[in-house]
Parts: C-alpha cells; structure tokens; sequence
C-alpha cells in the first residue's frame, strides 16, 4: 500500500478519535519531523517540543486536512509553522547543532568516523552561514527529500521561488565548501 494512502487512512481515523491511529501516524513521522525541527531550531527540547505540539494539531485538526497534498507535506507544515512560532517567542533559544554530529555509523572504523565527524561540523558550518531561508531548502530537499512542489507548499512561496532560493543556496555552499577545503568525496 501506498504510504500516503496509509497516512490518509490513518488520518481518516483520527478523525473519529482513534488515538491509536495517532500513536502509528506519529510512529511513521515523529524521526523525520524530529530531524527537520533540530536543524531548523537548533535545540533538542525545541525540536521535541514542536513534534508534540505538531501531533496535537493533527489530534485536533485531523478534519480541516483538505488533502490537497500528502499527510506527511502537511505534517512538515504545521511544524514548521509551529517552530516558527515558537522561535518567534523564544529569541533568546541557543543554537546547538551538535546532537546530530553524535550520531556515529557503526561500520566505520575509528579513523574514518573521526574524518566523517570533522567533515560534518565543518559542512554543518557552511550550511549555518546560509540565510534562513536557504537553509530550510537544503533542509528540505536533502535531508527530508521533498519535491519543489511539497517545499512549496511548506514554505508557503511558489515553486519558482524555491527553486531559486536552491539555486542560490547551491551556489553559496558550493563557495564556502571550496573556502573551508571541503572535496565532495566522502568522507
């Protein structure tokens, strides 16, 4: 079944109240709305936070979704209009982009995790010197992989607009890639 088709089942569901269906669509979604929400704001608690509220909202508003795109494009939405909210309210929130750099994959040896490591800060370096907006593309497409179609929706710009940001987000990292020494090749 179609993952989609799932998550409007799941919906439909929530709709009658069904909060097990709310456990399972949040089971699906929770990681990748989590890992969006710590880039964007930079804080665990934050991002935590933000994922509740998220799935309150579809707790609550499970029967305003029109369905004009997917459940997982409409769930990115309301958290990223939830975390700028929230943003908005807590200026002072420290960025701290250093939990995602914990996460180590297992089947490196200690040489090349280290190079991968180092590698990641400075790219995650590079990335923080984009403005807010181009962040959030490169967030979007690469880390979430959504169409230009969905960041359009999320972002609430026409897709003409995100694609032009992505232009001008490519060009920057690709400058300040070259600056900080960093090759494409892995790690």
């Amino acid at each position: 079944m179609d993952p989609d088709e799932t998550d409007r089942d799941l919906l439909a569901r929530i709709v009658k109240r069904d909060s097990g269906a709310l456990r399972s669509l949040y089971t699906f979604h929770s990681v990748r709305l989590f890992r969006f929400l710590i880039r964007m704001t930079g804080n665990e608690t934050i991002a935590e936070d933000v994922v509740n509220e998220t799935f309150m909202k579809v707790w609550t508003k499970a029967a305003s979704f029109e369905g004009q795109s997917s459940v997982s494009t409409w769930l990115f939405t309301i958290a990223r209009n939830e975390a700028i909210s929230v943003l908005r309210k807590r200026r002072e929130a420290p960025l701290d982009e250093e939990a995602a750099n914990r996460i180590e994959d297992e089947s490196d040896t200690q040489e090349t995790s280290t190079a991968k490591k180092d590698k990641a800060v400075l790219m995650r370096t590079c990335i923080e010197k984009l403005s807010q907006a181009h962040r959030e593309v490169i967030d979007l497409v690469y880390y979430q992989e959504k169409s230009i179609a969905e960041i359009s929706e999320i972002l609430e710009v026409p897709a003409n607009t995100v694609k032009t940001r992505m232009f001008h987000a490519r060009k920057q990292l690709s400058e300040h890639f070259r600056r900080a020494g960093i090759d494409r090749g892995w790690p």
